[in-house]
């Protein structure tokens, strides 16, 4: 017997629900593009002729720029329960959009019930636009959201022109739904620049939009 053809409604039904799934790709994608553009120009029309003009480079290679964001979140608790590392792993992914790394301990410390080899945290480098991304997320909306904040510390350079900062809280940037949060997770975050100085880098993150204590 020949098989029943797909009635017409369901045909339509089909295509509709496809071409409206491609153009949320393709609206998610053209504002992801023009976030990465907005804070690029920015960077190239605003930025980097400021710092060129309070610092005297005489050349615009010299002009400071942000090399990568690192993003570490410790899990500790993984040596008691495993599935902690897994959670971890898919709220970092989610946040920046990339395959993050899982990090073992290198070192046996009985104090603290650790063996080498046991995973107790998980990393993500940005570079490229997926940096710019993050960096414009995470000084417009993630930063603001932190409860009764009032700037972010100018003290926690290293001496080098990079800077960190630590989070208490994994709830602060949009992709993480609360009511779906089973563990509270701290992270640390890592702004590593080619500025030589302390003193530059800081300029460079503030004109990026870097919100310091006053």
């Amino acid at each position: 017997m020949a098989e029943p053809k797909a009635k017409p409604e369901k045909i339509e039904k089909a295509k509709a629900e496809k071409v409206e799934k491609t153009e949320k790709a393709e609206k998610t994608e053209k504002v992801k593009a023009e976030a990465v553009s907005r804070l690029k120009t920015y960077y190239k029309e605003k930025v980097v002729p400021a710092l060129m003009k309070n610092f005297g480079y005489g050349n615009i290679m010299q002009v400071p720029k942000v090399e990568k964001v690192t993003i570490n979140v410790g899990v500790g608790m993984a040596t008691q329960n495993p599935k902690i590392v897994d959670l971890a792993v898919a709220e970092l992914t989610s946040i920046v959009g990339q395959k993050v790394v899982i990090t073992k301990a290198k070192k046996s410390i009985s104090n603290f019930k650790l063996r080498a080899g046991v995973q107790v945290g998980v990393m993500a480098t940005l570079r490229g636009n997926r940096m710019y991304m993050f960096l414009d997320k995470f000084f417009s909306i993630v930063l603001p959201r932190i409860r009764d904040f009032k700037g972010v510390s100018n003290k926690s350079f290293d001496g080098r022109g990079n800077y960190t900062l630590g989070l208490k809280e994994q709830t602060i940037f949009p992709e993480i739904n609360i009511d779906k949060v089973e563990r509270v997770m701290g992270m640390n975050i890592c702004f590593t620049t080619t500025a030589p100085t302390d003193n530059e880098a800081h300029a460079l993150l503030k004109e990026l939009g870097m919100p310091f204590q006053k």
